[in-house]
């Protein structure tokens, strides 16, 4: 059985070496050429020094490379860190430094775009990029393609982590400030794609169309649920939502991940009466219930299964297709090998119906945030319930949502305890917005909220105070977009003429402004 999150390849290349495993584009590896492929990207991180635990950095669209060099630097006992490929120069260089990266796989036009950005990354010592690449500046830069070797059979065994090891560093936004990197073990990853794929009843005959960014736990979730069960992970890179369901038909795909603004647009679209899929799932999100009834309206014959999850432990909850009927605005209750807790301030369990904090305790549960005991002893506490005479305590992720469970043990979500906003499925933090507005110049002042949107989940809300009277809220929207990724841009922007509202601590009284907001925005659909 595997133990390590590159095992499920190499298990599935013994079983079925013959087997489609990866697709992207015209390009189709079996099962075995796949391994062959990860470990030749382990040979080509290990000859340009990798050493065990150091972080290596992907920065590319969903491709082949993508894929062998996050399992490649697994299987050479380092961290591969898969970096959004929407992210702009200043947010992929904070993830590089923040987590010290010392090797970066990206595209030679990805690296022109990071420019100087690298720089303040010190501890970087080596790009890749895809193709043949000539040096440039004092930093090496190689061709990933003329550094492909295969690794020798003890050198390979002799950088073998062990499940408790971290195998990727995941970056996601936090309440305050810049992203943070959750660090996840192989067990975390491994206990992650065994409870999701049992669930989905996933077996080697599906075909899973990866349409969510490997960055994202959600999307990572498809590769390594087809891996471990030998079923085939299709890439795609869309524009348009026609793109999924061109794919969905061509591939002949039979499983399909999305968040609800993708699943808003493709609910609307002309699908065959004999389509292939076999299930969707939703996550990142609350799916709204007229939407849910347009996909099964749309798609029959598929399975929908409503899901919730937090990167600080993957997957919490999923609700089984056949409750949808009687409780279409549930968030199903705990995933096989875990458990899920509503609790109380205090950590004493809540009664039916009584609002606490979402516990998420178990083998998913994360080794917390990359070089952040602060953050970390924030979110990750010690369990509810255990027994005292236990000498080492058990971690769990305290989520800051609050929500309720039923007599059944049905949950169901209410809402957060912190200022996050939810955007199309990505966690957005109003102070990283906000910096990078302040970044610009123009503003004296400028505060970010989110606001119900029937699309997106949220809207951002953008308040500032310009600088200049002559600033219009065109020339500011275009520095959002400079600086931030398109998921970070606001959806409104308003100018105001006096200084803001202020708490008892001095700090801009968020809260009070979105509440009398709330008011005046009607978001756009």
């Amino acid at each position: 059985m595997a133990d390590l999150i590159h095992d499920f390849i190499f298990d599935s290349a013994r079983r079925t070496p013959g087997a489609e495993a990866l697709a992207y584009g015209a390009l189709r590896l079996d099962y075995a050429a796949l391994a062959q492929t990860v470990a030749c990207a382990a040979g080509a991180l290990l000859a340009a020094g990798v050493q065990p635990r150091e972080r290596v950095a992907v920065f590319l669209e969903k491709r082949i490379e993508n894929v062998a060099a996050m399992f490649g630097a697994a299987l050479a006992g380092a961290v591969f860190v898969p970096v959004n490929p929407q992210l702009k120069a200043e947010q992929v260089a904070h993830i590089l430094a923040d987590c010290n990266v010392r090797v970066l796989l990206t595209s030679p036009e990805r690296l022109s775009q990071l420019g100087a950005a690298l720089d303040a990354c010190p501890d970087l010592r080596t790009v890749f990029v895809t193709g043949a690449a000539a040096p440039q500046g004092a930093r090496a830069v190689r061709g990933w393609d003329a550094a492909q070797v295969a690794p020798a059979a003890a050198v390979l065994a002799a950088r073998r982590a062990i499940d408790a090891d971290m195998a990727a560093i995941l970056y996601t936004s936090g309440s305050t400030g810049k992203p943070k990197g959750v660090v996840l073990s192989h067990r975390n990853m491994v206990a992650g794609a065994r409870s999701v794929a049992s669930y989905l009843a996933i077996t080697p005959q599906d075909r899973i169309l990866s349409v969510l960014p490997l960055s994202f736990d959600y999307g990572l979730s498809q590769l390594t649920c087809a891996f471990l069960t030998g079923a085939t992970a299709v890439l795609l890179n869309h524009l348009f939502a026609k793109d999924v369901l061109k794919a969905v038909v061509e591939e002949g795909i039979t499983g399909l991940a999305a968040v609800p603004p993708l699943w808003f647009q493709l609910c609307a679209l002309p699908w065959p009466q004999d389509c292939t899929l076999r299930y969707l799932t939703n996550s990142g999100g609350a799916m709204p219930t007229t939407t849910v009834a347009a996909l099964r309206a749309a798609l029959p014959r598929a399975e929908l299964f409503l899901m919730y999850g937090l990167t600080e432990a993957f997957r919490s909850t999923y609700l089984p297709p056949s409750e949808l009927e009687r409780r279409p605005d549930s968030m199903g209750r705990a995933i096989p090998n875990a458990q899920v807790m509503v609790v109380r301030p205090d950590g004493t369990p809540c009664d039916p119906q009584e609002p606490g904090e979402l516990v998420h305790r178990g083998a998913l549960v994360s080794l917390g945030y990359w070089n952040d005991p602060a953050k970390t002893a924030e979110r990750f506490k010690p369990a509810p319930g255990q027994d005292p005479a236990l000498p080492l305590v058990e971690m769990a992720v305290w989520s800051g949502d609050t929500v309720r469970m039923d007599e059944e043990g049905y949950l169901y979500f209410i809402g957060r305890s912190d200022d996050m906003i939810k955007v199309s499925g990505y966690r957005v933090s109003p102070n990283e917005v906000e910096e990078a507005v302040y970044a610009s110049g123009l503003v004296s002042e400028t505060v970010a909220f989110g606001v119900p949107h029937p699309q997106l989940g949220q809207a951002i809300v953008l308040l500032a105070l310009p600088k200049n009277a002559d600033l219009d809220d065109k020339a500011l929207l275009k520095e959002c977009q400079r600086r931030l990724p398109a998921w970070m841009v606001p959806a409104h922007i308003a100018f105001v003429h006096d200084a803001f509202p202020r708490n008892p601590n001095g700090k801009i009284d968020r809260k009070t402004l979105r509440l009398s907001y709330l008011t005046m925005f009607e978001p756009t659909p």
